[in-house]
């Protein structure tokens, strides 16, 4: 249950918000070049290479993926990524999680994949797509227990979400965040009110 995910979370010390794409693309990258050999392989079905990892950190910060980040002392332990789906009218967006090893068993990829379908459903999505390496049995489970229908093919395991058969998460979405996320979220209202009060009245046009 949702209270249970988060006493654990709250014993684990971190937060869970989403990541800002270009300043934070670093707490991204860093956290998926520190995932041990086999957590490595299972994330990116067997690239292993830290150049690959760099380029996909840094394809991530600007291809419209959200990241969901459980962040403990300033650092990146945990992440679920949305990506949203490419040109193909049947495209789905896909999923895409990882975990390091100090903090699992924690509820953290519970609470992400919460926090995530959450995320996806308030942007209009009505299913996900997920893939994953065969042997990461950790994660067939995690989306096993959210309705993935998972089937084996070329050295991965893929399956659909259906959202519209999740219970209503909207909780896990505000549950666990940042006091900074609020004062950002603010900040750029603000910002947004006085570039339409000037246009109003037509202060900052060039001449």
């Amino acid at each position: 249950m949702l209270h249970e995910d988060i006493a654990r979370l709250m014993l684990a010390r971190g937060y869970v918000r989403t990541l800002f794409q270009q300043e934070e693309l670093p707490l991204l990258r860093d956290h998926l070049l520190r995932l041990d050999p086999e957590s490595r392989h299972d994330r990116f079905n067997g690239f292993l290479d830290d150049t690959f990892i760099e380029r996909y950190a840094a394809k991530c910060a600007n291809d419209g993926t959200i990241i969901i980040a459980y962040i403990e002392d300033g650092v990146v332990r945990g992440a679920a990524e949305l990506h949203p789906p490419d040109a193909n009218p049947d495209a789905l967006p896909e999923i895409a999680f990882s975990v390091e090893a100090t903090v699992r068993r924690q509820g953290v990829g519970s609470i992400l994949f919460k926090r995530l379908i959450s995320e996806a459903r308030w942007k209009g999505f009505d299913a996900l797509r997920i893939t994953t390496g065969a042997q990461n049995q950790a994660m067939r489970a995690l989306a096993n227990k959210f309705g993935a229908h998972l089937s084996f093919r070329h050295g991965e395991s893929t399956g659909t979400i259906d959202l519209k058969q999740q219970p209503q998460l909207e909780l896990a979405k505000l549950a666990i965040t940042a006091p900074a996320d609020a004062a950002r979220t603010m900040t750029k209202v603000n910002r947004e009110y006085w570039k339409i009060f000037l246009r109003m009245y037509g202060w900052g046009r060039t001449a």
